[in-house]
């Protein structure tokens, strides 16, 4: 038996508060074997890219790849290859963020998130069970679309140095739109709506220059293309995979990361202790 102190009271049997990371672990755990005894999510987070990479480049990329800056005519579908990759692995990390939310407002409909209340496990760490094992999720679904890429003729010309900062960013890119889909999952008021909120994420890549170049947009689109979070997180990609030039979207994209966390962590926290006190 264990005895914490209460208002200066010592509690006879009251139960030892677990180490956050500890239970983070823990939490890790369970929800990657969620993602292997049911993986249609998983599948369709994989399938749903690819059929979108391969729509794009196959029935769309020769007319669209003519059209870029600079490019012969004859080449158009490999040059859009190259160019849409990165918004294609961008709009992979953004459709994890559904079943994200799906599988958090499940726990919260079946009960499974009050139970967690009731025991000694930081409530941080519940939730951080849910970033972790989804951003491990997203950032296999992103390796296996780039494969994808390779098959069909991709080719990156990025370094060990570019590898590696790319898996740095997109494993930050993965963390904070994960912690935006937790928020999501417990905002919505049943698990269908669950999995239709995060569609706004999806619909952001597409209006950033992850698959035409922003210049081509009109101007009121244009300014809203080039000031959301979605536009440096490409152009980061496509400067690491490719060695364009990264400007300041580097920096942009690192610092639009640690904004969507924030929110996401405090959005789904507040939200969290709502429900715990209710």
């Amino acid at each position: 038996m264990t005895a914490v102190s209460t208002q200066g009271r010592t509690v006879a049997g009251a139960p030892k508060r677990s180490h956050v990371v500890t239970d983070a672990v823990t939490m890790l755990h369970r929800n990657l074997l969620h993602m292997v005894r049911y993986p249609g999510l998983s599948v369709f987070t994989i399938l749903a890219p690819v059929v979108f990479l391969l729509l794009f480049v196959f029935v769309l990329g020769g007319t669209l790849g003519a059209g870029l800056p600079g490019v012969d005519p004859d080449g158009g579908r490999a040059a859009y290859l190259a160019y849409v990759v990165p918004g294609i692995l961008v709009m992979t990390i953004a459709g994890t963020a559904g079943g994200t939310s799906t599988t958090v407002s499940m726990d919260m409909k079946e009960g499974v998130t009050a139970r967690f209340r009731t025991m000694a496990i930081s409530r941080a760490a519940v939730l951080a069970g849910h970033v972790l094992g989804n951003s491990i999720q997203a950032l296999i679904a992103v390796v296996l679309v780039l494969g994808v890429g390779v098959a069909i003729g991709f080719r990156p010309t990025a370094g060990p140095g570019e590898w590696l900062a790319l898996v740095g960013i997109l494993a930050l890119i993965a963390f904070a739109i994960t912690w935006l889909g937790v928020a999501m999952g417990m905002q919505a008021k049943s698990v269908e709506t669950a999995s239709n909120m995060p569609l706004t994420l999806l619909l952001l890549p597409l209006l950033s220059s992850g698959f035409v170049p922003t210049e081509s947009m009109p101007a009121w689109l244009q300014w809203f293309a080039e000031h959301q979070p979605f536009t440096p997180f490409v152009e980061t990609i496509r400067s690491l995979l490719l060695g364009t030039d990264m400007g300041s979207n580097g920096v942009l994209a690192v610092a639009w990361c640690l904004v969507l966390t924030a929110i996401g962590y405090v959005w789904s926290m507040t939200l969290y202790e709502r429900k715990s006190l209710g």
